[in-house]
């Protein structure tokens, strides 16, 4: 058995949700995985987690979203743990940019989104630039409330499965 989720399935309760919360940022979802264990190895780890967030109510979703900077940026809208901002650090490494006219795109690109959307635009960034991130964004801006919220659970549940990934490597 991998010794990081050795030593999380022996915590208690409180301090395994805790250790696992940067991984999404949902309360109600790092609280179910830790009443999951004990979890024998990644695969079922990976599983589980999906299966928990797909039934996970829209509250739970959106608390996981607001724990993300928007991209470009390094800070979050609400709560974030210092390891889910590092995260998402490296998460967006490739759309980090020094062109001023990208940013500012995407800087607008954002905002219209929050304006129509009422939220972060969340998306898997790992490996993307921030002109294919842009060309995702804005084709998202198509979308109706209902897909919209089904998409970004999703792009969220992925960034969640690459730091289940990177959280068991840690050690």
């Amino acid at each position: 058995m991998n010794k990081v989720l050795a030593r999380w399935n022996s915590l208690d309760l409180v301090a395994a949700a805790r250790e696992a919360l940067p991984c999404c940022g949902s309360q109600a979802w790092a609280t179910a995985l830790a009443s999951a264990r004990p979890i024998e190895d990644e695969h079922s780890l990976l599983e589980t987690s999906s299966s928990l967030w797909h039934n996970l109510p829209e509250e739970s979703w959106r608390e996981a979203f607001d724990s993300h900077p928007r991209i470009g940026q390094n800070h979050a809208q609400t709560h974030a743990t210092e390891e889910s901002l590092r995260w998402s650090t490296q998460e967006q490494r490739a759309a980090l940019t020094k062109d001023e006219a990208a940013k500012r795109a995407l800087e607008d690109a954002n905002r219209r989104y929050e304006e129509r959307f009422g939220r972060i635009f969340i998306v898997c960034a790992s490996g993307k630039t921030s002109a294919e991130i842009l060309v995702i964004l804005e084709a998202r801006m198509q979308n109706d409330d209902a897909t919209e919220l089904r998409e970004a659970a999703e792009q969220q549940r992925q960034i969640t499965q690459l730091r289940l990934h990177r959280w068991l490597e840690s050690e």
